[in-house]
């Protein structure tokens, strides 16, 4: 039971406004904001709303999916299932040569609980299986383990929003499922982390979806263009830097690709939103210097809409890199990948707890406030 200091010292740290948690894609990689959401939970703060892609949305949905005392539970146990060293002869006694090994049986065997090898895919590139079939790994292991982990009943009461992006394979279009309209199942989930070729598409409302991080893989922007909006404080976990050193190798520049191509814009995506909603304070700043009389007319009125007083402070954490990783670090389900992850994550908020940047004042014209934390440095 928490003691009357420990409840003070929450309501002191709590974000302002609604709190929202922005989980990129990532794979393995997912593990950091596991440490993220345990440092949330740990201090009192849960989410109201939960956007993932990807491993983002399994997370997401294992969160929003399961009331707060369970989520802890469900999330060691899915991350749990995904461990290899359990299974893997290789996992010990062979350091980073040991790991390259594991990655190897990943891309053979599968993860149990995960996915596994689609026998299909041995009949050639050209056979012609149908868009939910032609793939690498079937997806039904990870079918039954959400089925099993996540109580859709409870995401379907609206307790805690989710929304999931996937991308349509026909039209090229991201769209976003949101428990606030939609009752979102296991396909909801499933369809948001199909990535292909790998991943099978999920066929949903009859149309096939595949990975929306393929689209943008940090969907930041569908909380900023929410309506009504809101004061809010947004932990967006980017798990993908788009900064780094100049690539010596070949494959140096296999992850350095994959780190600017999965990063998807992000800066460049919230510097617009800062723009917008800045616009939009100035509106209503400036119809604050009107007359009343002008300002009760209804094409003023129309025209002054536009204009916003909600503040939202985007705190940006980008997750460290792990000693050793390379460009198969999305598949790194090794337990010590894993668990340097999880802790690097759960440091990291931790710190940022104890900062509380939503707390600092702002300017009246700053719709959208951004604090940046990176691994060791704020």
């Amino acid at each position: 039971m928490a003691t009357k200091d420990t409840a003070k010292a929450i309501r002191q740290n709590h974000p302002t406004g609604q709190v929202v948690l922005v989980l990129q894609g990532g794979g393995a990689l997912g593990a950091y904001q596991l440490g993220v959401y345990q440092a949330l939970h740990e201090a009192g703060i849960e989410p109201d709303w939960v956007v993932g892609t990807s491993i983002g949305a399994i997370n997401g949905a294992l969160i929003a999916g399961n009331p707060p005392e369970k989520r802890m539970d469900r999330l060691h146990e899915f991350w749990d299932r995904m461990e290899l060293n359990k299974t893997n002869p290789f996992s010990t006694g062979f350091g980073l040569f040991g790991n390259a090994l594991t990655n190897a049986n990943t891309t053979t065997f599968g993860i149990p609980g995960f996915f596994s090898p689609n026998p299909l895919a041995l009949l050639g590139q050209k056979t012609k299986l149908g868009i939910e079939k032609a793939s690498y790994y079937s997806t039904q292991p990870l079918r039954d383990t959400l089925t099993h982990l996540v109580d859709f009943e409870y995401l379907q009461s609206k307790t805690t929003r989710l929304t999931v992006g996937a991308v349509n394979a026909n039209t090229g279009a991201m769209r976003y499922f949101d428990s606030r309209t939609d009752d979102l199942t296991v396909e909801h989930v499933m369809a948001s982390g199909a990535l292909p070729p790998a991943f099978p598409a999920i066929r949903i409302d009859g149309e096939p979806y595949w990975d929306g991080g393929i689209y943008s893989n940090t969907p930041v922007e569908v909380v900023l263009d929410d309506n009504p909006r809101r004061d809010s404080t947004i932990f967006t976990i980017q798990l993908w830097n788009p900064e780094g050193p100049e690539p010596e190798s070949l494959w140096a520049i296999n992850e350095r690709q994959k780190d600017i191509q999965f990063s998807s814009r992000a800066n460049s995506h919230i510097a617009k939103q800062q723009q917008i909603h800045n616009l939009r304070h100035i509106i209503r700043e400036l119809a604050m210097q009107m007359p009343e009389k002008l300002r009760a007319s209804k094409e003023v009125k129309a025209l002054t809409a536009w204009g916003c007083g909600t503040t939202m402070h985007v705190v940006r954490m980008l997750a460290p890199r792990i000693e050793g990783e390379d460009s198969s670090k999305d598949i790194d389900f090794t337990h010590q990948g894993i668990t340097a992850r999880w802790q690097a994550g759960l440091n990291d908020a931790v710190r940022v707890i104890e900062a509380t940047p939503w707390h600092q004042s702002v300017d009246a014209r700053d719709g959208v406030v951004i604090h940046n934390f990176e691994h060791g440095h704020s």
